[in-house]
């Protein structure tokens, strides 16, 4: 998981925001669809996890858990779902120490070095009654099946001999596993990148594992925080993997990494599907889970007052496999990302050039001299330089040294005409609660009436916005987003990626006020300098 975990809110807008022109645009040119489904759980938690558990209560805590996970297999099932994914930390929760955890413990095989069928051959090996119950209900449901649970793995690892050991002798890991629709172990994924996690290590080495379909081809794993490190999540993308798995326990943080936010903006961004399944907390702001393909998003995300409860979510969803398809898709608007069936790092998805539909690209901004009168405000705890929009419509050019963003808008007559909003760059290093390079630039609604809001949370907005948001980046893996009032995701109208490195994002026509649209510029090179 994450305690204090990666990132952000509260409001549930369930909407199917499917894009239905779009999907009726491209639905005869998509030859395999398949359903998956993803569960948002409300976990029940052991109220004292620090306190070391017995085999047998750990065993009675996760049962329940377990229990709601067997009704929503059951109703997955029912709509079709050919695949299902539990969120991270769903059957034990959050904040065990070390010891604490070792009555959740199980020893997981790898499934690429033996099968092993937990269902079946339930006598194989000891203390795994929560290996064989997923299993089980795997078979039963005739799904694949994904859930996180935790990893006991003796030292040294047979993966990796040379690896040093823990000082207790054995290696304790956050850990994805996979079950095959006859309930068989196909895959296993140990979490590279914790966030405060002090019952689980990191593996020795960074695991890139996939596994694969007979409805859909080849997944990805990754958990959480993985999302916004290079490996194993950019790592699996350039090798060709298209369609990720991602169990997470995110807490939201506004303006730029909401739950939602982040999710479709990587989907959008690295041109891929993303089942994303997170736990519902409200206490640590846990909440929001998608499934996002090229052209719809299918999310939820709970708003203040709504009751604290889980939501399974399914999608029809197109096979994005490489080995399946090979042709240009549509997405909304009109946008055309040319998919291709090479699995190099320039096809991934991240180097993919994308013209306008019919109309001629619009006036860039670029051409707009450094706006006067900036300011330097925090926002995510980093210190971003901003400019006020101070009109109506006009331009504006916002520089963090010797990196420029620059926006054209025009704001609608509707809405609070008094609200504040901003223009934010930055370009450095991210080094609160994680270390990550960052060049960002980001249109935000300012929380009050003075500067020093611009950055702070906000979850509402009435204002609507028409605009064409553009920084020349130094990556190119810049991931797009545009968040409306109340936690609503809009698909961006335009997006593209020029060989210099300008990333234009345009929209209009909002369905709800602004709260932020952000280019999400990621310098993996530069994380450990």
């Amino acid at each position: 998981m994450s305690h204090g975990k990666e990132t952000m809110f509260l409001f549930v807008v369930f909407c199917s925001f499917a894009l239905t022109s779009a999907v009726n645009q491209t639905e005869s040119e998509v030859d395999s669809w398949y359903v998956a489904a993803v569960y948002e759980h409300n976990l029940i938690l052991n109220p004292e996890p620090d306190v070391p558990m017995s085999r047998l209560d750990a065993l009675q805590h996760m049962q329940k858990n377990l229990d709601i996970y067997e009704g929503q297999a059951a109703q997955a099932a029912q709509q079709g779902a050919q695949i299902l994914v539990f969120p991270e930390d769903g059957l034990h929760g959050f904040n065990f120490s070390r010891s604490s955890i070792s009555g959740y413990l199980e020893t997981i095989p790898d499934p690429q070095q033996e099968s092993w069928n937990p269902c079946t051959e339930p006598g194989k090996y000891n203390n795994t009654e929560v290996l064989q119950r997923l299993s089980c209900m795997a078979r039963r449901n005739k799904l694949y099946l994904v859930a996180n649970m935790a990893d006991l793995q003796p030292c040294p690892l047979k993966t990796d001999p040379t690896s040093s050991c823990p000082s207790d002798g054995h290696w304790q890991f956050n850990t994805n596993v996979v079950f095959r629709s006859d309930g068989l172990l196909v895959a296993r994924y140990h979490k590279h990148n914790l966030y405060f996690e002090e019952a689980f290590d990191t593996p020795p080495q960074p695991e890139i594992i996939t596994f694969d379909t007979p409805f859909a081809g080849r997944f990805g794993l990754m958990i959480c925080f993985d999302i916004l490190f290079y490996k194993p999540t950019v790592a699996l993308v350039e090798k060709g993997v298209r369609q990720l798995i991602y169990p997470t326990a995110w807490m939201n943080q506004l303006p730029l990494l909401d739950a939602v936010q982040v999710q479709q903006a990587f989907s959008l961004g690295a041109n891929v599907t993303l089942l994303a399944a997170n736990i519902r907390n409200d206490q640590l702001n846990m909440r929001g889970s998608g499934i996002y393909t090229l052209f719809s998003a299918t999310y939820h995300h709970a708003k203040k007052g709504d009751p604290e409860e889980g939501r399974l979510l399914v999608a029809r969803v197109p096979v994005l496999d490489p080995l399946w398809v090979g042709k240009n898709v549509t997405t909304k608007e009109g946008v055309v990302r040319s998919e291709s069936t090479s699995s190099t790092a320039t096809d991934s998805g991240f180097c993919h050039q994308e013209s306008c539909s019919d109309s001629p690209p619009p006036e860039t901004a670029s051409s707009v001299p450094p706006s006067s009168a900036t300011f330097i405000s925090s926002m995510m705890y980093d210190p971003f330089t901003f400019v006020l929009l101070n009109e109506t419509e006009g331009k504006v050019n916002v520089c963090n040294g010797t990196f420029c963003c620059h926006l054209q808008y025009q704001r609608l007559p509707q809405g609070d005409s008094k609200a504040l909003y901003a223009l934010g760059a930055f370009a450095g290093t991210h080094t609160v609660n994680g270390r990550y390079a960052l060049q960002v630039c980001a249109l935000v609604r300012c929380a009050g009436l003075d500067i020093s809001s611009c950055g702070q949370e906000v979850e509402e907005a009435e204002s609507k916005m028409d605009f064409l948001l553009e920084g020349k980046f130094g990556t190119r893996y810049v991931y797009p987003s545009v968040l409306a009032s109340k936690m609503v995701l809009e698909q961006p109208e335009h997006l593209e990626t020029a060989a210099d490195g300008r990333v234009t994002m345009k929209h209009s026509n909002m369905t709800g006020g602004l709260v932020t649209a952000c280019l999400y510029g990621r310098m993996y090179h530069l994380d450990n300098e």
